[in-house]
């Protein structure tokens, strides 16, 4: 019967894995990747940042501020192919809506060859690319409407 028990035995202490060189392999391999994943996360979360930060967060947008709003226009030609490319709009901002919403506008005037032309601009579109700011009014209304209708110039400061 002894030697049933040591037949019985030394499977069942074969049984319980000992570490190979293969599995100790493995284990450098998890820790590496474990290194590595809280600085990748570190580079997406702050792309994803940049990507997500309305305009206006980085930038201080005021009404009577004339500024280059740089626009992404798609296009398709005669042959049906889609082009992308960016158009400027110089205005000034007549307008500042809804605060620091998702849905927050900017209403854009510029004169061009006699007419206004006027353009309402989401933030957070991501056909904004980037909103260049060039000068600041003096003014004391935040809705500059008016100058619609108005003849005068305001007086400005450069900003930089």
């Amino acid at each position: 019967m002894s030697e049933e028990q040591q037949t019985t035995d030394q499977p069942n202490v074969s049984a319980t894995p000992v570490p190979t060189e293969p599995a100790a392999e493995a284990a450098p391999e998890v820790k590496t990747e474990e290194a590595a994943t809280p600085a990748t996360e570190a580079k997406t979360e702050a792309a994803a940042e940049e990507l997500i930060a309305p305009v206006e967060a980085k930038l201080n947008l005021k009404p009577g501020m004339t500024i280059q709003v740089h626009q992404k226009i798609r296009e398709t030609n005669t042959k049906g192919e889609e082009k992308e490319r960016i158009q400027i709009f110089e205005g000034m901002i007549l307008a500042y809506k809804h605060g620091k919403q998702d849905g927050a506008t900017i209403t854009v005037r510029k004169v061009s060859g006699g007419i206004g032309v006027e353009k309402i601009f989401p933030l957070n579109s991501p056909n904004v690319v980037k909103i260049v700011p060039i000068k600041q009014a003096e003014v004391r209304r935040a809705k500059l409407f008016y100058l619609r209708d108005w003849g005068k110039r305001l007086k400005e400061k450069l900003l930089k």
